[in-house]
């Protein structure tokens, strides 16, 4: 996937809480995060870099594909971030 498909994508990326995994050219997960809102903090990291931390900053060159997943609730998402880091352990979530 290329980051040109990112515009659509994040067009569709539904309103609602969850968790967003993002993942490099090799499908190696990179760093997962949670959102009150997914299109709008997924679409966060891929507008202006003035906002974001030297970290997150590193990250986003690297990032070709994300997927999210969708919860009933913020402390939903919470809970699935933290099982999801402990399974994965991506380098940007140190």
């Amino acid at each position: 996937m290329e980051r040109r498909d990112f515009a659509h994508r994040l067009s569709v990326t539904p309103e609602k809480p969850g968790v967003y995994v993002m993942k490099d050219a090799d499908d190696k997960v990179l760093y997962i995060g949670k959102a009150t809102n997914l299109r709008n903090r997924v679409r966060s990291y891929f507008g202006s870099s003035h906002n974001l931390g030297p970290k997150i900053r590193r990250l986003v060159p690297r990032v070709v594909d994300f997927e999210y997943i969708v919860t009933d609730s913020e402390p939903e998402a919470l809970i699935l971030e933290c099982t999801l880091i402990k399974k994965y352990r991506p380098y940007y979530n140190a």
